[in-house]
């Protein structure tokens, strides 16, 4: 690809590979992560029209909103490189284009922890200081918390691209999967990356560390306040209603954790278990938050039964 002087001026392109080593199953795995594509867009979709309903105006449910809409986000910023690798055997993606993808990628990450933040505390609000709600959470404030949460991850992953157009890459321009990962990236220059994995790990522990701390701070406290109502019966539904945020935050913080513990310290496991765990981590929360909470919601269960199920005349 080049002599070691070659900086990103030179490198037009990089590789992206799919699963070579699951070649004859390419087909079955195009057709379950188009499925999975599918049932995430219209599911999200479904979740924005339903909280339109003037009843659902409610912090609980802008949060929701605010994480459909990031959902969509990471599956639309997968999707192009994904449909070209897998069903239309057009590996090759632009320099600038991975960076693009790469940002964008991580920025809804970024995004997602930030709203599951804010799920929790609107969470602790409502069962520790249920009086209080309204008033702490208003319109402005919970628009306010919704854009620092964007800012703050647009922030912590803009100085990436740049970090990396300044490393030479003299390497095969391959990547392991069918989408651009910061991870992924930084294997490839031939320069010295400690800046860039320096300040990786920085933001990884900054925003995941630090908000997955936060939100199980938020249900210690909840759960103190929960033990404290005399009635078991009382307990066991003010838990009812975190049920569908706790999933969403399994389901979003196991697979990343999961990503992380593969990528440090199981370097010999097979190729496509890395690939395999960053499927899972892209593609999983996106297509199971609106199921969960389509099925854990008592109001977007109700309104969901109107939509499909209409009273005949």
């Amino acid at each position: 690809m080049g002599s070691f002087g070659t900086n990103t001026s030179s490198t037009t392109s990089f590789t992206l590979t799919g699963f070579p080593e699951m070649e004859d199953l390419q087909h079955w795995l195009a057709a379950l992560l188009l499925l999975l594509y599918a049932v995430s867009i219209l599911g999200n979709i479904l979740i924005l029209f339903i909280i339109e309903e003037q009843s659902l105006h409610q912090p609980m449910y802008y949060f929701l909103s605010l994480l459909s809409v990031n959902d969509l986000g990471v599956s639309f910023s997968t999707l192009p490189t994904v449909l070209a690798a897998l069903c239309f055997h057009a590996p090759e993606t632009a320099f600038d284009a991975c960076l693009t993808q790469m940002f964008f990628i991580h920025l809804f990450s970024w995004t997602e922890s930030g709203i599951l933040l804010a799920m929790s505390f609107d969470r602790y609000v409502a069962i520790c200081n249920p009086l209080r709600y309204s008033s702490v959470l208003t319109d402005i404030r919970v628009a306010h918390m919704g854009i620092s949460i964007v800012i703050r991850s647009f922030c912590m992953v803009f100085p990436l691209p740049f970090l990396l157009k300044r490393l030479p890459f003299c390497k095969a321009n391959v990547l392991t999967h069918s989408y651009c990962l910061h991870p992924d990236l930084i294997r490839l220059p031939c320069g010295d990356t400690t800046i860039n994995s320096m300040y990786g790990l920085f933001i990884v522990i900054s925003a995941f560390g630090v908000d997955s701390v936060l939100i199980l701070l938020s249900y210690v406290l909840i759960l103190r306040s929960v033990l404290a109502i005399a009635s078991q019966e009382e307990r066991l539904k003010t838990l009812n209603t975190c049920v569908s945020h706790i999933c969403a935050v399994l389901i979003f913080y196991v697979p990343m954790v999961s990503v992380s513990m593969v990528h440090r310290f199981g370097k010999h496991a097979p190729e496509y278990v890395h690939k395999l765990m960053s499927l899972v981590y892209l593609f999983v929360p996106p297509m199971l938050n609106p199921i969960i909470y389509s099925i854990k919601t008592k109001e977007i269960r109700k309104r969901l039964h109107k939509m499909f199920f209409k009273p005949k005349l």
